[in-house]
């Protein structure tokens, strides 16, 4: 089932109407989880860091140890070319993708050079400003470089994601707050979090257990330009039930206010706001279609 509507699929070098098949039941993706993706945004006419995001998953390919087909400048002139096809003003969702296609000697490793590429565009519309969540606490914790593949953006990543998220679910929440092996806070289930104390700006520092993305660099940039201190730094809950403002960062809704951890109630406020005016503001400078 797809998350959006009024698809359409860039597959085999052309532009498809709808949400074409792209895999065969034997695709090395398929069967052993060999895929990886990024997602970008386009609303209000702009397509901020869209570069960024196709070289992320030509990134992602390499860590995944599938071999990259589409360069990033190419990769992004087919998302613009097919960005055209929408109305003016449309929310879409961008999401290149690839997967291998053949097993090498073993079979459980993906054959170099053989790799499926296809770019799926997904109207989807932007959270409204004053949309939030809620997160609470999940059982289920981010894995490390020794064990996944955790500096691509995989695929075969998100079944943990999606446990935590539906385990915090039973209890009411929207969201989990979602901890690294060593115990101190990394991520929410499906975004970066920061919080803010004292007029400072905290996030998890990056330690390879989680993806520091796209839209939370470019959160950490705006406030810092602004004059803010921005701390990336070890987090524990505690500091969270202390924290003044909570609130996640991701590529989906770029700005979410948190109003609970557990039965910590928070009120979106002024950091929370800034994030978002800033993020139109600066998203308006760049890439606009």
């Amino acid at each position: 089932m797809a998350t959006g509507t009024n698809i359409r699929t860039y597959f085999d070098g052309q532009w498809h109407d709808g949400d074409v098949a792209i895999m065969k039941a034997a695709d090395h993706g398929s069967w052993l989880g060999t895929s990886v993706f990024d997602g970008a945004r386009m609303f209000d006419g702009m397509i901020p860091d869209l570069e960024a995001h196709c070289a992320r998953v030509n990134r992602s390919a390499r860590a995944l140890m599938i071999t990259p087909t589409v360069e990033t400048s190419r990769m992004v002139d087919i998302a613009k070319e097919g960005l055209a096809m929408y109305p003016k003003g449309t929310p879409v969702y961008i999401r290149p993708m690839y997967w291998a296609l053949d097993g090498g000697p073993l079979g459980v490793d993906p054959k170099p050079d053989s790799t499926g590429f296809a770019l799926c565009l997904e109207e989807i519309p932007m959270a409204a400003p004053d949309a939030s969540t809620t997160l609470g606490y999940t059982s289920f914790e981010r894995p490390v470089m020794a064990s996944s593949v955790v500096n691509a953006k995989a695929g075969c990543l998100y079944p943990n994601n999606a446990r935590m998220i539906l385990e915090v679910r039973k209890r009411g929440f929207g969201n989990a707050l979602v901890a690294d092996a060593l115990g101190n806070v990394a991520e929410s289930a499906t975004a970066n979090v920061f919080m803010v104390k004292d007029g400072e700006l905290f996030t998890p520092a990056a330690n390879g257990t989680f993806l520091a993305g796209i839209t939370r660099a470019r959160h950490i940039a705006n406030f810092r330009a602004d004059g803010v201190t921005v701390n990336e730094t070890v987090l524990s809950f505690e500091d969270f039930h202390d924290a003044d403002e909570v609130f996640l960062t991701g590529n989906m809704s770029k700005v979410t206010p948190v109003t609970a951890i557990e039965d910590r109630q928070y009120q979106p406020g002024p950091m929370t706001r800034r994030a978002r005016e800033m993020y139109w503001d600066w998203a308006a400078t760049d890439t606009v279609l």
